[in-house]
């Protein structure tokens, strides 16, 4: 299991920490924005197939925001992922 640190760009949330292990997302953890909600999506995305996630959370945006703290997971994993290959 490898660890990650993102800091997002244009949203709340000032870090986001998550696992990759053989492609699948474990312990997401968003530092700042909005506690409830991001502690919910963590839980719903645990154990969960990273490729899956971009697909379904990619360009995702927040209010009048082009992005969000979801949209900005997809690039961390994105980036994450490309590391691995």
């Amino acid at each position: 299991m490898t660890s990650y640190q993102f800091t997002p760009r244009g949203v709340c949330s000032r870090s986001i920490t998550f696992d990759l292990d053989d492609g699948k997302v474990h312990n997401v953890a968003f530092m700042g924005g909005c506690n409830g909600n991001l502690k919910a999506i963590g839980k719903l995305i645990e154990g969960a197939d990273a490729q899956h996630i971009i697909d379904t959370l990619e360009g995702n945006t927040c209010g009048p925001r082009p992005t969000s703290c979801t949209d900005q997971l997809t690039i961390a994993l994105k980036q994450a992922l490309a590391q691995q290959a």
